[in-house]
């Protein structure tokens, strides 16, 4: 990352407790250039959702500070810039048709009707959900569920876009056309997933996060192969970076 070029995201000396959970997050230091697409892994516990949390403003820091694009994170303000996946689509999804759902982030930012309607149009044509845009959202499945909450992540243009488990309960199809849709991001990725396949495929960088500290940032290649680190840290070398050629006796 060039010196005149200011983080995406830049964490600095974050700490976070719950009340009755001090620690999840301890001292993390941590710069995402703009356009980078960052793989966050660890095991369960390790503190992956509430970093995404605090990144989002939905949670506040016990101390530290986490800026995005040079402007401080303010807990409970609505930012536009930075929008949450969340792992359960029901979480995110809320209004009576998908149309609706696609339109609320839009809305809430102040766009007129007809930039509301030209975004919408657009997302859904991104994400191949068109077909759905009339349909009630608890008539969908898992997987459109997953698609259309991130048509609407989309919709308010955000610079930082994060995934929380984007692959989880996917079908062989949806899972590659989500792959196909985050490789051609131009956004800033963060991705939380335990598919460590699609985080080889997609991110070009990996954060291994265990017990609320960073145990490793690397290329994702050279992380993933660290089989002694991946195992000390609840993880498996993903399938494909294992060599599988059987020596032929002739």
């Amino acid at each position: 990352m060039s010196q005149t070029t200011s983080p995406a995201i830049a964490l600095n000396e974050l700490c976070f407790s719950y009340p009755d959970k001090p620690h999840v997050l301890d001292h993390l230091d941590l710069h995402i250039a703009p356009g980078e697409r960052v793989g966050l892994i660890g095991p369960n516990g390790a503190g992956k959702t509430t970093l995404f949390l605090l990144i989002s403003g939905i949670l506040k820091p016990t101390s530290g500070k986490i800026l995005v694009h040079d402007k401080n994170v303010v807990s409970g303000t609505f930012n536009p810039q930075v929008t949450l996946v969340f792992q359960k689509s029901d979480d995110q999804l809320f209004c009576p048709s998908v149309w609706e759902d696609v339109a609320f982030g839009p809305r809430s930012m102040g766009l007129s009707e007809d930039q509301v309607a030209r975004r919408v149009q657009n997302v859904l044509t991104i994400v191949g959900a068109q077909e759905l845009a009339q349909r009630p959202v608890h008539h969908l499945s898992e997987g459109e569920k997953r698609i259309v909450a991130i048509a609407g992540a989309l919709a308010m243009h955000p610079q930082v876009m994060i995934y929380d488990e984007p692959s989880a309960g996917l079908d062989i199809r949806t899972r590659r056309r989500l792959i196909g849709l985050l490789k051609q991001s131009d956004q800033t990725l963060l991705i939380a997933s335990h598919d460590l396949e699609l985080v080889l495929e997609v991110c070009t960088r990996v954060v291994l996060l265990d017990q609320g500290r960073i145990v490793a940032d690397g290329p994702t290649k050279t992380i993933l192969n660290d089989e002694d680190l991946m195992i000390a840290h609840g993880q498996e070398k993903p399938h494909s970076l294992i060599p599988h050629a059987l020596p032929h006796n002739h």
